[in-house]
């Protein structure tokens, strides 16, 4: 879908294109129409630029967010790594606490089948093998260490057996928390593992994000390039038609002067003009020399400015017939007045012409409207005399 419609745009700014490129019959009209192009083209490149600038917004916030998830997953890698490490020293441990319990266990064990024996002896023997003992003493003195010496040996029995009971306990009770601890540590691996898994997931959603995001900056910067080149032709386009119209209007001002020098005389004579601009008198550039207001506009004056609202009349300053009528990419829409005896009177800039060539129109009556077409910074009328071939100051001849 979105193939077919960047096909049919190209197609249709390349038609647009192909239409402005010849300019054989290039008008006014058709100058507007081709501006009007390169401004859609203007639009079009600018909406492309902004889709850029945000998915590369979008990029750099993918690619943070993917280099933070790196680190994350590294992180989870290592605490996996201490995990397994613990886990091992902890059965390890585990390992060597059963044997010594077992070990415990046999000592224990082994005790208490001695001390069985004596227990046995004793009662199979009655209380004569100790008597015996005691009697074969030759002093008081030997008859009490003899009977101190069985005492030992029985409270002996005694307390090793409460011991061994007592390390079996404790290493018993040392067992439990370590198989608890073990426990918890695979269940702490588990989670983890969870983690990790969860983290690779996203970390991959947000690699594929990326891509896709570069995949439409590359589309996008391709579409770009495109407008680029449809504005580069567009604007040959512009400037051929303005060279057509410049052509037509210098061609159009040679045929207005070769009419001019049929007059012998080029004096202004007795011909009286009225102000061209009645709705204002405010003059905001003189005839003359001056600095250039725009790019485009000429720093010798050939006539004097008269600031007006658009859409305020313009009326001509004498009696006469139109001999030029049209557009001009510097002059705008204006009109040339021959009022005889090689005088003119031109009017520039103009929002919009009432007269056309070959009309032949009084003194006051309406031929435009002020505007702000051609070289210009604001709506006015370029007002301009020619007499001769050579543009006078007017405000020798006329003031409001």
């Amino acid at each position: 879908m979105k193939k077919r419609k960047r096909l049919f745009r190209a197609v249709f700014f390349g038609i647009c294109i192909l239409c402005t490129a010849f300019p054989a019959g290039a008008t006014k009209v058709g100058l507007e129409d081709a501006k009007k192009k390169r401004t859609a083209l203007e639009e079009e490149k600018k909406k492309t630029e902004d889709t850029i600038k945000n998915l590369e917004s979008l990029k750099s916030d993918a690619a943070a967010y993917v280099k933070k998830l790196d680190a994350s997953l590294e992180a989870i890698s290592d605490e996996l790594s201490d995990l397994e490490e613990d886990i091992r020293t902890k059965e390890n441990q585990i390992e060597v606490t059963k044997g010594e319990l077992d070990e415990a266990k046999e000592v224990e064990k082994k005790q208490y089948e001695s001390m069985k024996l004596r227990i046995k002896y004793m009662y199979e023997k009655g209380d004569s093998s100790y008597v015996d003992l005691l009697m074969r003493a030759e002093s008081l003195s030997e008859l009490l260490n003899k009977a101190e010496y069985i005492a030992k040996i029985s409270s002996y029995d005694r307390q090793m057996l409460d011991e061994y009971a007592a390390t079996r306990e404790r290493i018993t009770e040392k067992e439990r928390i370590l198989e608890e601890e073990h426990i918890k540590l695979l269940s702490l691996q588990e989670e983890t593992e969870a983690r990790h898994a969860s983290v690779e997931l996203l970390l991959s959603a947000k690699q594929t994000e990326l891509k896709k995001y570069e995949s439409q900056i590359t589309e996008a910067e391709g579409q770009l390039s495109e407008y680029e080149k449809d504005l580069e032709a567009q604007e040959q386009s512009i400037k051929a038609i303005e060279a057509e119209l410049k052509r037509k209007e210098e061609e159009a001002r040679k045929k207005a002067e070769e009419a001019g020098k049929a007059y012998k005389t080029m004096s202004l004579g007795d011909i009286s003009f009225a102000w061209p601009c009645p709705g204002s008198s405010r003059i905001t550039s003189g005839f003359g020399g001056r600095s250039s207001p725009t790019e485009g506009a000429s720093s010798n004056h050939q006539g004097i400015d008269i600031g007006a609202p658009t859409g305020t009349d313009i009326v001509a300053a004498a009696s006469g017939e139109v001999v030029v009528s049209t557009y001009s990419y510097s002059a705008g829409n204006y009109i040339m007045i021959s009022h005889g005896g090689g005088v003119y009177t031109v009017y520039m800039h103009a929002s919009k012409l009432l007269a056309s060539v070959g009309q032949t129109v009084k003194q006051g009556q309406v031929i435009a409207k002020v505007g702000s077409t051609g070289y210009s910074t604001g709506p006015h009328l370029h007002f301009g005399i020619r007499a001769g071939g050579t543009y006078v100051n007017p405000r020798q001849y006329v003031s409001p």
